[in-house]
């Protein structure tokens, strides 16, 4: 695991997903034994079903936006991802038994919308390098990244990447992605992720003096 932190505005008017009743004590043993498409399918039948996505994974992504804009947007930026999932999982390549690409996607789209609030988070942390999102960096990150001018040129190296760049970067390096689902997620070829992590990598690695704490193993990866 690695060791770095357009879409139509955000609909905040959205069905309430999280409403619905966990599934019955019986129930739930079924579906536990599922996979993510086998409980999309499901879903095509019995709504309900789909709340065993959220309960699965919407931990996961809510730290993933924690950490790219910060505890204020979380919240509404998962639920509206679940809610996008949820209106279009017809769509869904059932083939693919693991959802969570599929969901980092849709969320680093609606992230895409709060871009520049999250390039206002890094360009704050590179002036002040105090971070307001404690939860921006795990352990390991924070051992590795614990002294404040590396936090700041850390912050300062990824405000600058474009947009494209930062999303593979981090996709791959918090979300732990690989190459190809990576590239699934953000719907380009994996030679266009491989390129934008490959330009990243050399930004965040040239405004660091050549340390990297962004940096991924593509045999872990690939």
């Amino acid at each position: 695991m690695s060791t770095i932190a357009e879409r139509e505005p955000v609909v905040t008017d959205r069905p309430p997903l999280s409403a619905h009743p966990p599934p019955a004590a019986g129930r739930a043993g079924t579906m536990e034994a599922r996979d993510d498409s086998s409980i999309i399918r499901a879903s095509l039948r019995t709504p309900e079903c789909f709340a065993e996505l959220f309960d699965r994974h919407a931990a996961t992504l809510h730290r993933y936006v924690v950490r790219r804009l910060g505890p204020e947007h979380a919240e509404d930026v998962v639920a509206e991802a679940f809610t996008r999932a949820f209106e279009t999982r017809h769509r869904y390549e059932f083939g693919r038994a693991e959802a969570l690409p599929w969901l980092y996607g849709i969320t680093t789209n609606i992230i895409g919308v709060h871009r520049r609030a999250e390039v206002r988070g890094l360009r704050a942390l590179a002036r002040t390098g105090e971070d307001p999102v404690t939860a921006a960096f795990d352990d390991r990150v924070a051992a590795r990244v614990s002294a404040s001018a590396t936090r700041r040129r850390l912050a300062a190296a990824l405000a600058r990447l474009g947009r494209g760049e930062r999303d593979v970067l981090l996709l791959i390096a918090w979300g732990d992605l690989t190459y190809e689902e990576t590239a699934r997620a953000l719907g380009v070829p994996v030679g266009t992720v491989r390129s934008r992590l490959s330009r990243a990598r050399r930004k965040v690695t040239a405004a660091l003096g050549g340390a990297n704490p962004a940096e991924t193993r593509e045999e872990d990866h690939g």
